[in-house]
């Protein structure tokens, strides 16, 4: 059985505070749980600090370009259909340079698992506006404000008829294990957002102002409706 030991890599270089800690923190405990051993799976990343992710694991990884990680990950689920495939990304580099691969995977129903990491924000490169930003949020490179309407992705995915789509929360570490597992466990393509703050850049979608907002999906949801799904896909801030 493995053990938290056996995934433990380097010494995190994240902010204090960064809800990077607790999603690796879950997504070694997901692994485990599923009875996964670090040599029994394929992590690939591209660039940003969720890019980070293989750095701090002891596993099969692969830390490629910027928004090119699903190529990648592509070619490894060709060379090796037994193995498990996994994604990490930031919002950046999966809905923004990553975008074009990220509507083909989802369009050729990959059997590839993709987590992405949605600060708002590019942390990496210290606080630009990202395609999840909210309009007329003002940044560091945008000091009046986000001009561009902000990215839906969880409405694209279900749009583009993705067969699991699921969002989690970096501050509530219980749920978003079980929507690893379940992602892990689904065969086809399968995107998991993962809202968590950026507690030096963003200042306004943070653990506080995710915790009055988010909330679980009780028993009489039903997760096989497609027009449900797009219908809460469409819910955010107030």
């Amino acid at each position: 059985m493995p053990s938290l030991d056996d995934y433990k890599g380097k010494t995190p270089a994240w902010c204090p505070g960064c809800g990077n800690f607790s999603i690796l923190k879950t997504f070694k405990e997901a692994m485990i749980d599923l009875g996964l051993a670090p040599y029994q799976f394929m992590l690939v990343s591209g660039i940003g600090q969720a890019g980070k992710f293989p750095h701090y694991l002891k596993c099969n990884t692969f830390n490629g370009l910027h928004g090119r990680s699903l190529p990648v990950a592509t070619g490894f689920r060709l060379a090796n259909n037994k193995m498990p495939v996994i994604v990490v990304s930031g919002d950046g580099d999966c809905y923004g340079e990553g975008g074009n691969h990220l509507l083909h995977g989802i369009r050729r129903n990959l059997n590839i698992k993709y987590f992405v990491h949605d600060n708002q924000i590019y942390g990496l490169t210290k606080g630009q506006g990202s395609p999840t930003t909210m309009e007329g949020m003002q940044t560091k490179n945008l000091p009046y404000g986000v001009l561009s309407n902000q990215l839906n992705p969880l409405s694209l995915a279900i749009a583009l008829n993705c067969t699991f789509v699921a969002r989690g929360f970096a501050g509530d570490q219980e749920q978003l294990k079980y929507l690893i597992k379940e992602a892990m466990n689904h065969k086809g393509f399968a995107l998991v957002d993962i809202l968590q703050p950026c507690v030096s850049f963003n200042k306004i979608n943070t653990y506080d102002w995710y915790r009055q907002r988010v909330y679980h999906l009780d028993h009489t949801y039903n997760c096989e409706s497609r027009a449900d799904a797009f219908a809460k896909s469409l819910e955010w801030g107030d």
